[in-house]
């Protein structure tokens, strides 16, 4: 089966590449550093520290790793990371993150699952360790960590059922896979039933690394700085929508008794399609403004109906800026995205019914009382209404939001303790 597949994969490379430059007509970053996808480093000095290879594919994963980086780089003084992606966007934000460790984390793009060009990568970097975050199960990528003896651990897993149902139907690729990782680090107990479903051994619960995230300062600070040219006008945040979501959260917005003075804010969770928003939201009559131009000093202006968020690494700051946050992706059936994020802020949060992604992290924010299902865009609209219009209530829900979330820290120790034995 793995031979198929990395057959499958040389026969797709040229499609492959031919979208990696189409994608570069919008994000530009697609078209850089393909000798790194290809698992082409040229001529390198050899590293004055050993290395531990941690790859989070995207903008989601990246910023989750960041209390695990932050330890590991704690925990062995004497390595440095390197920290692979699959997209511009999650590049930009470990730049952003983790410009703080200089040269103790090295970025690099994932090379192909092709068999050759993750074995390039690995006789390269010579990684004692590869620690993979949350869903990523590459076949050749771990076959070539066994034969090279580097351990595998898949750490803040997570698989849904329906994930799992998938994998299962890819057979023997798959459980094979699942059977060359050394240790996963599972996030619910859940969880860690799904992945030994595929036949992995090791498994440990050790909970979500997102609970341990640190709101930066500077993000704190930027958020203070945007609520202020916004105003005292309660401030709904729609942060990470995906496609198909928006419209529908603009059709129930005309038909919504939120405050007249309320701003809706609205984050696409891709940023190439910051235009297409601008337009739809132009084109359904709201006054909008684009959060990059506002410059050093400005206000939002009063006649805006909604501000758009189409800047990158400030979403820590949005939910600063927000009074009520409704996270995307689960309006329609995409999963869901992390709504930590906002209650660590102490903001109440309203999420859609489809959050297969995070159902254990959902269900106990909700039975905390610092979330709320709401079942379509109306009904979220309804929701934010009442508790923008409720301040004793919106204050309420947000203390329950920031004690559920620090509740459960502590899964980046557990973690790091879970990794030490593959790594002395």
């Amino acid at each position: 089966m793995r031979l198929l597949y990395t057959l499958a994969w040389w026969l797709a490379l040229p499609l492959v590449l031919a979208r990696l430059w189409l994608r570069g007509r919008q994000e530009p970053g697609y078209r850089q550093h393909w000798g790194e996808r290809l698992g082409f480093y040229g001529r390198q000095p050899a590293p004055a520290m050993d290395t531990i290879w941690l790859h989070a594919v995207s903008v989601g994963e990246t910023r989750a790793a960041e209390p695990l980086i932050d330890a590991l780089l704690a925990a062995w003084p004497a390595c440095r990371i390197v920290l692979t992606h699959m997209t511009p966007t999650g590049r930009a934000t470990g730049k952003s993150l983790f410009a703080k460790h200089g040269t103790r984390l090295v970025q690099s793009y994932l090379p192909y699952d092709t068999g050759a060009m993750p074995a390039r990568f690995i006789r390269h970097f010579a990684p004692r360790i590869c620690i993979l975050m949350e869903t990523e199960v590459w076949p050749n990528l771990i076959h070539q960590c066994n034969r090279y003896k580097v351990p595998v651990v898949l750490a803040n897993a997570r698989l849904s059922q329906r994930s799992l149902g998938k994998a299962l139907r890819l057979g023997k690729l798959i459980t094979d896979a699942a059977r060359g990782i050394t240790l996963v680090a599972a996030q619910t107990q859940d969880d860690a039933d799904r992945v030994r479903q595929l036949g992995v051994r090791d498994v440990v619960v050790t909970g979500s690394i997102k609970f341990d995230v640190v709101v930066p300062e500077a993000a704190l600070a930027t958020g203070a700085v945007l609520r202020a040219a916004i105003g005292a006008r309660p401030v709904l945040l729609c942060a990470s929508t995906r496609e198909g979501e928006e419209p529908l959260i603009l059709e129930a917005l005309a038909r919504a008794s939120l405050p007249p003075d309320a701003l809706l804010l609205v984050v696409p969770r891709h940023p190439q399609r910051f235009d297409e928003v601008e337009k739809l939201i132009a084109a359904q009559g709201r006054a909008v403004q684009r959060r990059s131009g506002l410059a050093q000093g400005d206000a939002v202006a009063a006649a805006t109906q909604v501000l758009l968020g189409d800047s990158m690494g400030e979403m820590f700051a949005y939910y600063a800026a927000c009074d009520c946050a409704f996270v995307g992706g689960s309006l329609l059936p995409l999963g869901g995205q992390n709504l930590i994020e906002p209650a660590a802020l102490g903001k109440p949060v309203l999420i859609g019914p489809h959050t297969f992604n995070f159902a254990l992290v959902t269900e106990q924010a909700i039975a905390a009382g610092g979330a709320a299902l709401v079942a379509d865009a109306d009904a979220l609209m309804a929701q934010a209404s009442a508790l923008l219009q409720d301040p004793a209530r919106l204050a309420a829900m947000g203390e329950k939001a920031l004690a559920f979330a620090n509740q459960h820290r502590g899964a980046t120790p557990r973690t790091i303790v879970a990794i030490k034995p593959l790594l002395p």
